[in-house]
C-alpha cells in the first residue's frame, strides 16, 4: 500500500475544470513535489484528497482510505499531517489554546520540541499574528501528533527566507525519519532543496512525472562562453544547443561587422562578448567545436530549474499515458504512473 494513489483522479465545478485524469503514486517515505503555477489544481487535488470534496470522476487513496469513503478517510487522517496555504484560524483565541484544543482532538507526542524550531508568540490572540507567525504555528499543528504523511500546500508561503530555510531543513530530518510528504508548490528552488520525485500540472493534467535528478539532466546545462573575437549566434547551432543568444555591445568601430544585420538569435557579437545557451548533447563535440575559438571564460552549470518547469508551458508538452523508458517516471512495480 502506498501512502497516496490517484487513478484518474477528475473534479469539476459546473462547466469549470480542476483536475482531469490525474494518475500517480506518492511512495513512503519520499518527499513528492506536486508543481505548478497557480490555478493549475494543485489546491483542487489537495483538497480531493483531505476529503474537502468529492471527485467528480476516478479516485484517490490516502494511507489505503478511498476518499470516496468518508468513515474511512476520517480513520486515516487520524495519521495524516495538513498545512494548508492559507491556515484559517478562530482569531480570537491565543495560539496556546489552539495548540491545546488540536492536541485534545488528534494527540500531542512533540508539540514542545517542535516548538524550539518554530516560535509563534503563543500566548497572544491569533489575530494578532503576523502572516509567518500564522504559518509557523500551523506547522506546529501539522506536526504535532507525529503524522506518517504531511500533505501541505505552498509551506514557505509567509516565512522570511531564514525560516524557509529552517522548515526545509526540518523536512529534510522528518524524511530522513520515514516520513513521507506530499509537497503542493510553485517556488522551484525549494523543490530541489527536498523533494525527491515531481509532478508537473498544467490545465489541470499532468504534465511530466519525474525524479528531480533526472528531469535537470534530461533539460541540459546552461552554457555561457565569453569569446575574444566577433561571432554570429549561429556559429553555435550544434546538435544540443537550444536557444543560442549573444550579449554584447555590438561590433567594434570600423570593422565589417559593423554594418551587419543582426544574427538570427541574438545577433553579432564583439571581443568580450557572451554566447549564452543550454546544452543537451554530450561534451565532447562542444569542446572540440569551442577549440576554433579564443575563449575568454567558460561556465557550465545546471540549467536553472525555473527554466526545466517553463519548458512544459512554453513548448505545449501534453501528459502521456506512458511515460518513456529512462526518463525518471515511475518504474515497473511502483504501482502507479499518468
Amino acid at each position: 500500500m502506498h501512502p497516496i494513489e490517484l487513478d484518474g483522479l477528475t473534479k469539476r465545478y459546473g462547466d469549470v475544470r480542476g483536475v482531469e485524469d490525474l494518475s500517480l503514486t506518492v511512495r513512503e517515505g519520499e518527499v513528492f513535489g506536486f508543481l505548478g503555477p497557480n490555478g493549475a489544481g494543485k489546491t483542487t487535488t489537495i483538497r480531493t484528497l483531505m476529503g474537502f470534496q468529492s471527485p467528480t470522476a476516478g479516485t484517490a487513496t490516502v494511507l489505503g482510505a478511498d476518499v470516496r469513503d468518508a468513515a474511512a478517510l476520517r480513520a486515516a487522517r487520524a495519521n495524516v499531517g495538513y498545512l494548508p496555504s492559507e491556515p484559517g484560524f478562530d482569531e480570537r483565541v491565543t495560539g496556546r489554546r489552539l495548540l491545546r484544543y488540536h492536541g485534545a482532538l488528534r494527540g500531542d507526542v512533540r508539540s514542545e520540541t517542535l516548538l524550539e524550531t518554530f516560535d509563534p508568540p503563543l500566548d497572544r490572540p491569533v489575530g494578532d499574528y503576523s502572516r509567518g507567525n500564522r504559518q509557523m504555528l500551523a506547522i506546529v499543528l501539522a506536526f504535532m501528533h507525529d503524522p506518517d504523511l504531511v500533505i501541505m500546500d505552498e509551506p514557505t508561503a509567509g516565512l522570511d527566507p531564514l525560516k524557509q530555510e529552517r522548515f526545509l531543513s526540518f523536512v529534510r530530518a522528518e524524511r530522513a525519519r520515514g516520513k513521507t510528504f506530499f509537497f503542493s508548490s510553485h517556488v522551484l528552488g525549494e523543490v530541489r532543496k527536498v523533494c525527491d520525485r515531481v509532478g508537473i500540472v498544467r490545465d489541470g493534467r499532468l504534465a511530466a512525472l519525474e525524479d528531480v535528478d533526472d528531469l535537470l539532466h534530461r533539460s541540459g546545462k546552461a552554457v555561457r562562453v565569453e569569446i575574444a573575437e566577433p561571432i554570429e549566434a549561429d556559429a553555435f547551432a550544434l546538435d544540443g544547443a537550444h536557444d543560442v543568444t549573444v550579449d554584447g555591445g555590438g561590433p567594434e568601430p570600423g570593422t565589417a561587422g559593423a554594418e551587419e544585420a543582426p544574427g538570427a538569435a541574438g545577433g553579432t557579437a564583439t571581443a568580450g562578448a557572451t554566447v549564452s545557451f543550454t546544452y543537451t548533447g554530450r561534451y565532447e563535440p562542444l569542446l572540440r567545436h569551442l577549440l576554433g575559438y579564443e575563449v575568454v571564460d567558460l561556465t557550465v552549470e545546471e540549467a536553472p530549474l525555473e527554466e526545466v518547469f517553463m519548458r512544459f508551458y512554453d513548448d505545449g508538452v501534453a501528459a502521456s499515458p506512458e511515460p518513456a523508458a529512462g526518463t525518471g517516471a515511475l518504474g515497473d512495480g511502483d504501482g502507479g504512473g499518468p
